[in-house]
Parts: structure tokens; C-alpha cells; sequence
């Protein structure tokens, strides 16, 4: 049986004027690029435990209009989609389907609204899809497959992990491949669409796993580049420290996302900086504290860690790991007056990097549920909005027109060359001692 694990990748803005002024400015949707560019790990995974008698193949679907055929000539195909290009990834499966081949559909979004993708899916696939996969597998071969397996009341040991199938991959596509340490985070944000909503119990993996998939991807690599898929890799400082001194030998580079707590342990930073990290991404969110109130479901922790910001940032950076601080825009407790500060604070705080998005109610989170609950979900079911730089609610404190303008012309001002340049020289003159300026651009 011949099985295609098939990635819907890219990413676009469904503003086109909003995508026309990202193209002049590369850094403005640098990020979510990166992001969009990567392989499906969880593809990965499962192929990794896809036994010998099916042939397996690995391929990506960056837009429909590319394609003139269904690639593969698949039996099957496990689909896997970002919220954003989910209405695309029905089509896909729809076209499939209409061929005679087994669809097979599972992740964040499909977890978050089963009834809506059901339709287009011989099977979903809820939660965590490992614990399930051996036993769909072998129903797909007696031609039983359920119509829904749901592992939502299903933990995964991340002891268990198989080794995904690096091999599929053709390095050349990529600036960086990805490895997982941890799922769920230990903080619990009301807009946050990550792991924590397939796996909300925080669990990792053991270091030596980490490990051996570094030491796997080198085999096809020699110098990779890479990115931990997590949503806070240093959210428990033990297996943090214990990952980072084993990557030492490894001699590779990496970035990850975590919180600004790194900048309390030294000895971390320390072992960061020598195991390779190049950058880590930070929510900072607001740029004033009142913007964080409310945002985890919790507790406050993030506002209690406002008043250190700037030390935070020094800290992590006075070690030789740049921070991509990330801003959201748009927040309850913020005002148009936000953009101001978030360019103040980018040009006092000596940011190497700066990543703004909107607020974005993707299905399946808190903030989702309460700005339908407020009647604020302006285009509801239009997931092609859910890009992080299109405005799909009503703000609080502004209008919508307010946030598209704000967006723009912050974005004009943060990455223009001018500053940009400024920001990585600022911060190489950090390390090097000398004077610290700031910009007035």
C-alpha cells in the first residue's frame, strides 16, 4: 500500500495590500515564513512509525494553483494544515477522495472543530496522534478504518518517541530542520494555539532522544541549523540545562522559543551560548504592563516579569543569544497609543530582533471562545484569516481600521533597512563594549 504524508505549506496574508507591503519589507513576515517552511514534524513522526509494507513518501503543497495533478498516486494520505490553510487542505482531500484514496486527517485545527472536518476526511485523527496511528494503520489494511479516533483522554510518553524520518526530507529545501524536547507549556495564555491545546499536560523528552535526532539529522546535514519545535523550551531549568550540556559536542546551531526567565540563570545562558544557540524567540506581548493582565488563564506571570524587561533582554544578550522579542497586537487592555510604545521600547531596550503580529482568534483556544462568546469574531469560519497579520475581531480599545493602520505603519518603521541595520549593530557594539545609541528614525 503506497502512503503520502502530505504537508500544506507557505503562508500568505489574506489582505492582498497588507501582502503587497510584506514584500518590500522581508523582515515583516520573516518570521511566520521560517515558520511556514518548516516540515511537518508530527508528519515526520508518524511516518517513523509507519511499518515496511507500506510504502511511504513525504511531499509539501505550498498553494492548490500549483497543482495541475494529484501527486503520489497514493492509497492513502495522512493531510496535515495550519488553520490557515485548512479550507485548502479540504479541497486537497476532497480531490483525493473523489480518486478513490483514503484521507486521513488530524492536528490542531481538526481537533479543535471535528464536526467541520469530518466531511472531507475518511478518518480524523484526534489529540496526539501516536497513541492511535498502530491501530489505524492496521484497520486501514482490513479496509475498517473508524471514522474518528480520538486520543484526547490519551497522554503520550515522549519516552516512547520514534525517530521521524529525517530521510524524506531533501535538506537543500531548508535554512533549518526541527526536533521537539518538550509538548504543553507550563504557562496557559488565552491566545495561544500551540501543543498546549493537543497535549495539555506539560511532559518532555528524554534528553539522550533529543540527542540521537540531532545526531540523525547530521547524517544527512553536515552543519545543520536547528529549530526546537516548542513552546517553551526552558520552562523546566533541570531538562533545560541537562539538554543544553549534551548538545555541547554536537556542535550545531540552534534557535528555540521560551520565556524571559532564561535571563535569571546564568549558568544556563552560559550553556546555551556554548551548546549554539544563535537566537531565542520571547513573548513579550505588551509593551506596557497593563497590555498583559488577563493574558493567562492562571495566573499573571507575565506581568509580574514586566518591570524586568529591559534588564531581561541585556542579560540574554550581554551572553551572545539575540532575542526576537514578539509583540501582539491589538491586546484588550491596549489602545492605539500601543504602537508608539512598542517602537519606543524596540529602540530603548536594544532588541536584536522584533516580531509583530495581531491577535488571532484560532478555533479550539480560550481567546476564541470568549470573542465569539463577545460577538467580536468579525469573518467566523473564514480560517484563511488566522495569518497572525489579519484582523478577524472586533478590538476593544480600537477599531479595526485602527490595527490594519497600525500594523502597517509600525511594520514600515521596525524593518525598514535603516533600522534593521541599526538594531544588529547595536547589538554586536554590546558585546564589543562600545557606546549605545539610539535610533531616531
Amino acid at each position: 500500500m503506497k502512503m503520502g504524508f502530505v504537508a500544506m505549506s507557505g503562508t500568505r496574508a489574506y489582505n492582498k495590500e497588507l501582502m503587497e507591503f510584506g514584500l518590500t519589507l522581508p523582515g515583516f513576515v520573516e518570521r511566520s515564513k521560517v515558520v511556514a517552511s518548516l516540515p511537518s514534524l508530527g508528519l515526520l513522526t508518524l511516518a517513523a512509525m509507519t511499518p515496511q509494507p507500506f510504502d511511504i513518501e513525504y511531499l509539501e503543497v505550498p498553494e492548490l494553483g500549483s497543482l495541475h495533478s494529484l501527486p503520489g498516486g497514493f492509497d492513502a494520505v495522512a493531510i496535515s494544515s495550519y488553520s490557515a490553510q485548512i479550507n485548502e487542505a479540504y479541497i486537497l482531500a476532497d480531490r483525493y477522495r473523489a480518486e478513490g484514496v483514503k484521507v486521513i486527517l488530524g492536528g490542531l485545527h481538526v481537533t479543535a472543530l471535528p464536526e467541520e472536518a469530518s466531511p472531507h476526511a475518511d478518518t480524523i485523527v484526534l489529540g496526539e496522534g501516536e497513541p492511535l496511528w498502530p491501530q489505524l494503520l492496521h484497520d486501514l489494511e482490513q479496509n475498517r478504518m473508524q471514522k474518528v479516533y480520538d486520543a484526547r483522554e490519551t497522554s503520550f510518553d515522549l519516552a516512547q518517541a520514534p525517530m521521524p524520518r529525517f530521510d524524506l526530507l531533501d535538506p537543500a529545501k531548508y535554512n533549518r530542520l526541527t526536533i521537539q524536547t518538550h509538548r504543553g507549556c507550563t504557562l496557559d495564555c488565552e491566545f495561544c494555539a500551540a501543543s498546549i491545546r493537543i497535549s495539555p499536560r506539560f511532559k518532555t523528552k528524554p534528553v539522550g532522544k533529543v540527542v540521537s535526532e540531532v545526531q540523525k539529522i547530521k547524517e544527512i546535514w553536515n552543519r545543520p541549523f536547528i529549530e526546537f519545535a516548542d513552546d517553551n523550551t526552558f520552562a523546566n531549568k533541570r531538562h533545560g540545562k541537562e539538554l543544553v550540556r549534551a548538545l555541547i559536542p554536537e556542535g550545531i546551531r540552534w534557535f528555540t522559543e521560551t520565556d524571559i526567565s532564561v535571563a535569571q540563570d546564568e549558568e544556563l545562558l552560559q550553556l546555551m551560548k556554548e551548546s549554539g544557540c544563535a537566537q531565542i524567540l520571547v513573548g513579550l506581548e505588551s509593551p506596557v504592563a497593563d497590555g498583559l493582565d488577563g493574558l493567562e488563564l492562571h495566573s499573571n506571570w507575565k506581568r509580574k516579569q514586566f518591570d524586568h524587561y529591559h534588564e531581561a533582554i541585556d542579560v540574554i544578550q550581554r551572553n551572545g543569544i539575540t532575542v526576537n522579542g514578539c509583540f501582539v497586537l491589538g491586546l484588550d487592555n491596549t489602545d492605539t497609543s500601543s504602537f508608539e510604545r512598542i517602537w519606543e521600547f524596540v529602540n530603548t531596550s536594544g532588541l536584536f530582533e522584533v516580531q509583530i503580529t495581531v491577535l488571532t482568534p484560532f478555533p479550539g483556544t480560550p481567546l476564541y471562545k470568549r470573542l465569539k462568546e463577545e460577538g467580536r469574531i468579525l469573518h467566523d469560519g473564514e480560517w484563511q484569516r488566522c495569518s497572525l497579520f489579519d484582523v478577524n475581531f472586533q478590538p476593544k480599545n480600537m477599531s479595526v481600521s485602527d490595527l490594519e493602520t497600525g500594523l502597517r505603519n509600525l511594520g514600515e518603521r521596525l524593518y525598514n533597512s535603516d533600522f534593521t541595520a541599526f538594531r544588529r549593530k547595536r547589538f554586536f557594539d554590546r558585546i564589543r563594549g562600545r557606546p549605545q545609541h539610539t535610533s531616531t528614525t
